[in-house]
């Protein structure tokens, strides 16, 4: 079976405009350059690893996402009491390791859900706003949710590049 996947309606980042826009254009940019790098490809397909020793697929990085846009928007940007979505306590990693028995069409609907959701928490927030990013060592880092966006970024653009070589390597295809 094959994900269908969505009018991906990939606009160029933006070249003009305020903060926000720039951040916001740059993001969805990526977004959907993920959703780019899925489209057309079977269930076994979207779980095919990179290479040994790597168990990193696109599926999996779909998750992970979906994962990351709840933890940064919602969960510590706007303070929203979430559980995880993939990963527990004995499957830290589950949004990228526990895809053997995954659903692409669920985990696609889930990753679309976080998105929205994510816009929305971040939508009425200052990118000045500030809150605590809790560490495993008891410590704490101050950050604003202008540095949530450049993160996010940055986390898709690296996750991209690795989906853009699980694509080559699945069925050849490239580009951006």
């Amino acid at each position: 079976m094959t994900w269908t996947a969505p009018t991906i309606d990939r606009k160029h980042e933006p070249y003009l405009g305020d903060e926000r826009t720039m951040l916001e254009g740059w993001l969805d940019y990526h977004r959907d350059t993920l959703l780019l790098k899925c489209a057309g490809l079977t269930a076994a397909q979207l779980k095919t690893p990179s290479v040994e020793p790597s168990s990193l697929t696109l599926l999996g990085l779909v998750r992970h996402m979906a994962e990351v846009e709840r933890w940064w928007f919602r969960i510590r940007a706007a303070g929203q009491q979430l559980d995880d979505l993939y990963c527990t306590e004995a499957s830290p990693d589950g949004d990228l390791d526990d895809i053997a028995d995954a659903d692409p069409e669920a985990d696609f609907a889930t990753y679309a859900a976080e998105v929205e959701a994510a816009r929305k928490a971040a939508a009425n927030l200052s990118l000045d706003r500030t809150f605590i990013r809790r560490r495993r060592d008891g410590g704490g880092d101050e950050m604003n949710v202008r540095w949530v966006y450049v993160h996010m970024i940055e986390e898709y653009a690296r996750h991209n590049g690795h989906a853009d070589l699980i694509r080559e390597r699945i069925d050849g295809v490239t580009g951006d």
